[in-house]
């Protein structure tokens, strides 16, 4: 985009969001933006043979959201003051983005209230569809192109839960995506992923899921496979549960696609969804395969479409060789430039992440000759909701969804005494989401190594619900933001805790287990092995604060740890512990969701504002100097 042109676009934006204008007048200069938009910023012309679209992490937002970057996102051992561990002015350094940047919106969190006010949400599936359609008639038409889906795509909204993935199943068949691979696509019951991989127009891969020895040698397995047509045993001597890779015909080249679910689901997630199936990096596996491919396909190109996470995506390139670009997913990184790797036969390997909840598509296009990839060009491209226009179809098949009955047939939990709750039936799906709950007394994020303020209210929720001393939530990274002032909605509380294990607990602890949970969580986080990190953020913590020193080992990161009281935490004593999201044996407390909004709204002030009275930042130690942090709310030492 010229600068002449940019200015123009963001002059235009501002104009739109001062609110000051006749409506007639906002939309005529919308349409203008969305035109002018079209011709500078969404203007991508083909540079090679074959493009490849890429979005991942969606988590079920179908509509444009707020999402706030994070301000946290450290770097340790090797990774400090690498991509992705670069948040702020430091990833706009490194990329080139100027601070007053449409971009440092998209991409960071600097100065985010202000920037959401100015160029509204991102994201949306009918916008997605707008722009993804213009860049495959830029390529010359969508033969020339594959899209890919990093996966994360069937949950993190009520209408996922309540539809069971199937409404993303559907919109991204509209969407025209091609490939996909998996994580919490596998916290539905395997049954029901199935129902869902048949549904889907596309294919659906993963190299690194095997069927477990005992399932193999049981009728029940092959029972459900029987059922969804050979679904869930794509090679039986192999125990491979889904096809490892496919070949694809581009502008007379062939471009193989690997597939890398994510390989800790079976860790990180309920076990009992799955089984039947086991998880794993299986980089030596990996390497037979890639063998395998070069001998019997002889492939011009090949692509690996992961959700290991970015670090893990990194580490593996630099060990593996073969692989000329890897789209990746799981850990929720905006990355507008690639990281180029070095493998051991001294080619290179380009690893790219596209960011989450829609807010960006990957965009990469391939120079590809006869058995070798000559160039390639990547874009990271922010899909802003002023500046397109929405899709009609897509649009309409929202507008239907969203007029879905809520019934009896929904089930919104693993546990029996919470299939569903008779206070939403027969209402619309569209009526229970828009139910205002609160105003936010300050702009509500999630995404960051340590405590957001949605993660906050969570907590304090549950530690109301329960009487509760200490009170934890897990360090997910899906979830929306809500700006200050703004009402906060049961659609809201949802993106924040829409998922089939939402069920709380109330339980006594004792000190030590406490320091044992953070100490644990924290090595999954902070290892300098990225292949031991399981990609979440750091356990939020209600009730209880603590100092942290990401750099060092085990069991000694986590000191200072005290009650809001000013008590010190004793490991002998015991405590009133409220949680939820239970990997082991389900608890049967209220759904998480319900828990939430029974307090937003018995808790709010006579002006409906729901007020944080103390947010429970940890004290970092030892990262003053790591530009993977900025803006932090605690203390630094």
């Amino acid at each position: 985009m010229t600068e002449i042109h940019r200015r123009t676009l963001l002059k235009l934006i501002g104009f739109a969001a001062t609110g000051t204008l006749l409506p007639k007048s906002l939309d005529l200069l919308m349409e203008q933006a969305r035109a002018e938009s079209l011709d500078t910023l969404y203007q991508l012309p083909m540079q090679g043979n074959a493009r490849i679209l890429h979005t991942t992490d969606i988590h079920a937002q179908l509509l444009p959201v707020f999402y706030r970057e994070p301000n946290v996102n450290l770097g340790v051992g090797p990774a400090k003051g690498m991509l992705p561990h670069l948040v702020g002015k430091a990833l706009l350094e490194k990329t080139g983005f100027a601070e007053d940047s449409i971009e440092a919106y998209a991409f960071t969190n600097l100065d985010f209230e202000a920037n959401a006010r100015m160029y509204g949400r991102m994201g949306g599936f009918a916008n997605l569809k707008t722009l993804i359609d213009s860049l495959r008639m830029q390529a010359g038409g969508i033969e020339n192109t594959l899209t890919l889906d990093g996966g994360d795509l069937w949950q993190g909204s009520a209408t996922a839960l309540w539809t069971r993935g199937t409404d993303m199943v559907d919109a991204s068949n509209l969407l025209g995506v091609d490939i996909m691979t998996g994580h919490w696509e596998f916290t539905y019951h395997q049954a029901e992923l199935l129902a869902n991989v048949k549904r889907f127009n596309g294919e659906f891969l993963g190299q690194n899921v095997r069927v477990k020895e005992d399932s193999l040698f049981g009728d029940e397995y092959f029972a459900m496979v029987e059922e969804f047509d050979g679904l869930g045993l794509y090679d039986e001597d192999a125990g491979l549960a889904f096809k490892p890779y496919t070949m694809r015909n581009i502008a007379g080249r062939k471009i193989a696609v690997i597939g890398q679910a994510f390989p800790r689901t079976a860790n990180a997630n309920p076990q009992g969804f799955i089984p039947d199936w086991s998880f794993g990096i299986r980089e030596d596996e990996l390497i037979e395969l890639l063998e395998q491919i070069k001998e019997e396909e002889t492939p011009d190109a090949t692509i690996m479409l992961s959700h290991n996470g970015m670090d893990v995506d990194i580490k593996l390139a630099g060990r593996v060789s073969g692989i000329d670009a890897i789209f990746g997913g799981h850990t929720h990184d905006g990355i507008p430039v690639p990281v180029e790797v070095e493998t051991p036969e001294g080619g290179i390997c380009m690893v790219t992440n596209a960011g989450t909840n829609g807010k960006f598509v990957g965009v990469m296009d391939f120079d590809i000759g006869e058995g070798e990839v000559k160039g390639m060009q990547y874009h990271l491209v922010p899909v802003f909701e002023n500046l397109l226009k929405p899709d009609p179809e897509m649009n309409t098949f929202l507008t239907e969804l969203r007029a879905s009955i809520y019934d009896e047939s929904v089930i919104e939990s693993r546990s029996e005494s919470f299939y569903f709750n008779p206070q939403r039936v027969g209402k619309t799906y569209q009526d229970i989401l828009e139910e205002k709950l609160a105003i936010a007394d300050r702009a509500l994020y999630r995404r960051g190594n340590f405590m957001g303020t949605w993660d906050q209210l969570i907590c304090d929720a549950m530690k109301h619900e329960y009487k509760a001393e200490v009170t934890l939530s897990p360090g997910f990274r899906w979830g929306t933001s809500v700006l200050s002032g703004e009402w906060i909605t049961m659609e809201d509380v949802m993106t924040q805790t829409a998922m089939t294990y939402g069920e709380t607990y109330i339980q006594e602890m004792t000190g030590e287990a406490l320091l044992t949970i953070l100490e644990s969580v924290a090595d999954n986080l902070f290892d300098p092995d990225p292949y031991f990190q399981s990609g979440g953020d750091m356990v939020r913590v209600g009730g209880l604060d603590y100092t942290i020193d990401p750099a060092k080992p085990l069991l000694e990161r986590i000191s200072a740890v005290t009650l809001d009281s000013g008590e010190t935490l004793d490991p002998a004593k015991t405590y009133r512990v409220a949680g939820w999201a239970v990997v082991g044996p389900h608890p049967d407390g209220r759904l998480i969701w319900d828990v939430v909004r029974d307090y937003l709204l018995s808790q709010r002030n006579q002006q409906n504002v729901i007020e944080i009275s103390k947010m429970n930042h940890p004290t970092l130690v030892g990262v003053a100097d790591n530009p993977g942090v900025a803006d932090y709310e605690g203390k630094i030492v």
